[in-house]
């Protein structure tokens, strides 16, 4: 089952509200929460009160990535503010303590990696999560162009859990488009974040139908 989650991060600020709701409408299956601190990465974006208020407009799992430091102080918080899945980068922590500890708050726990790091690092984690996120771009700024060599790495990470008999999905965040989806989606990808790829789009419904298509 392809899933396409947009990332709010590229929506318009100025009416949240109406778009999220428009993404719902469209056949979204997720609403993508990009988590900066402007530390791990160089940016800086959004905390649990905005989740908490975005929880109330929309009946969609909330998946919140969280690109920052420390992320064992905010996984709570995050969870209390009504986020359904929870993803931790292997660059920022422990994962064999984070990813069960996710999953203790009711959440799905996501295992991701950055384009530098090599796959194996996130290899021994696959089976405590419930899906893995594989950025296709340098975290930090939406808009970007997929980093070449990715769609080996989401092919690699494919058949590392296809061998191990671990049914969890592949999600792909990062310069996702309609030209490309198929790309990521026969190298093995499961879920799709688009951000520009939908927000910056005249007409959401005819783009995530054509995606899933």
């Amino acid at each position: 089952m392809k899933q396409i989650a947009p990332s709010i991060l590229s929506a318009d600020f100025t009416k949240l509200g109406e778009e999220i709701a428009a993404v719902e409408k469209a056949g979204a299956d997720l609403i993508h929460v990009d988590i900066m601190d402007g530390h791990f990465v160089p940016n800086l974006t959004m905390g649990p009160p905005l989740v908490k208020s975005i929880r109330k407009i929309t009946k969609l799992p909330l998946d919140c990535h969280l690109m920052i430091d420390n992320p064992e102080k905010f996984i709570e918080p995050f969870a209390k503010a009504g986020a359904d899945w929870i993803s931790v980068h292997v660059e920022a922590c422990n994962l064999a303590e984070l990813l069960p500890a996710i999953k203790k708050l009711g959440c799905k726990a996501g295992a991701v990696i950055n384009p530098p790091t090599p796959l194996k690092k996130i290899l021994p984690f696959c089976e405590r999560a419930d899906f893995v996120l594989i950025m296709t771009v340098n975290p930090g700024f939406g808009g970007q162009a997929m980093v070449e060599g990715t769609l080996e790495k989401i092919a690699a990470l494919k058949k590392y859990l296809t061998d191990q008999k671990l049914n969890i999905p592949i999600e792909v965040d990062g310069g996702v488009k309609l030209e490309n989806i198929a790309d990521f989606a026969d190298a093995g990808a499961d879920i799709f974040v688009a951000g520009s790829g939908v927000f910056h789009t005249g007409d959401y419904k005819k783009t995530i139908a054509q995606m899933k298509k």
